[in-house]
């Protein structure tokens, strides 16, 4: 269904303001909580809050709250998110006001990333021992399996393999197994639990969840385990996650349903406090997966958490065709 002529001018008038095109631009980029906008545009929480109202009521970009957090995205589908993109596609990439906040904003990501580096450097050899924390890994580990199915796998990755432990459950039904990471620390770790386990074939790299550099469709099993909740633009993740999945192979996503411990952002490091079925599934579906399981984990603890793994097989082309 195509937009009227007054939704037309209705989205037109929302992006119409130099603050308002300013956001849509580095929403583009990736979701974003309102303090980090207000940060890269310089300008107050109430101004910076009025102008995402605005956006939101016009169906430009999406909010959701997130513990104490709230965030905002670009809405990506629909006739209206259409226009958008058109727009933004038009303007003049060294434009002075876009190109500084385009600055900006990757200055506030820069400050991310080290905060998430440091942390990862300081806790990398206790890295299971604080995972195991807040959820029975056994329990988990057992799901991971039994979803992953029997294999034999031609090809496993794992993307943020942390020290290796999914390639060390899993890599033994793999004919190649490959993990990637961005943490030197958390690299030196992984490659001795496989060393250890004895797993030859299994490769490990330094390497980017947003951009693995890998073919595409060259894996038969890819997970991405416990690795969204630190990311600034999780979907983008399951992305490249769906990419790099062969037809007919099988996306694993381990990660905490959606909670209140507000202390895991700031003592951990996590910018996501868990995600919801709905917002999962939808990444999933866009990345042309389908019959998407949902496997629920409760705590062993009071204060534990919701250990969620969603597994979904990706569909062929002409599966896609069709659908």
């Amino acid at each position: 269904m195509k937009l009227s002529a007054a939704q037309a001018v209705d989205v037109l008038r929302a992006a119409g303001e130099p603050t308002r095109l300013r956001i849509l631009a580095l929403l583009a980029r990736e979701e974003l909580a309102v303090l980090e906008l207000c940060r890269v545009l310089d300008q107050s929480q109430p101004r910076v809050s009025r102008h995402l109202k605005l956006l939101a009521e016009a169906g430009l970009v999406e909010r959701f709250p997130d513990g104490a957090w709230v965030f905002y995205r670009l809405v990506q589908q629909g006739h209206a998110g259409e226009l958008v993109a058109e727009l933004l596609g038009r303007i003049d990439g060294a434009d002075p006001v876009f190109l500084r906040d385009a600055e900006r904003l990757i200055a506030v990501q820069s400050e991310r990333a080290a905060d998430a580096n440091a942390y990862f450097a300081r806790n990398a050899a206790r890295w299971d021992e604080i995972r195991s924390l807040y959820v029975s890994e056994s329990d988990v580990e057992a799901a991971i399996v039994e979803a992953a199915g029997a294999g034999p796998f031609k090809r496993l990755v794992d993307l943020g393999s942390g020290t290796g432990r999914m390639l060390t459950l899993l890599g033994p039904r793999a004919e190649h197994a490959l993990g990637l990471d961005l943490s030197q620390q958390m690299l030196n770790i992984a490659r001795s639990h496989v060393a250890e386990a004895g797993l030859e074939r299994c490769e490990l790299r330094h390497g980017d969840i947003f951009g693995t550099r890998l073919p595409d469709g060259c894996a038969d099993l890819v997970i991405v385990h416990q690795v969204l909740h630190y990311l600034g633009d999780p979907a983008a993740a399951v992305k490249e996650a769906a990419r790099i999945t062969a037809p007919g192979g099988r996306l694993i996503i381990v990660d905490f349903a959606q909670h209140n411990l507000e202390f895991l952002r700031e003592q951990h490091q996590h910018r996501r406090l868990g995600f919801s079925d709905a917002e999962i599934s939808r990444w999933l579906k866009d990345g042309a997966f389908a019959d998407i399981d949902v496997d629920s984990l409760p705590p062993t603890r009071e204060q534990g958490l919701t250990v969620k793994i969603w597994t979904a097989e990706r569909l062929g082309q002409r599966q896609r065709n069709a659908a």
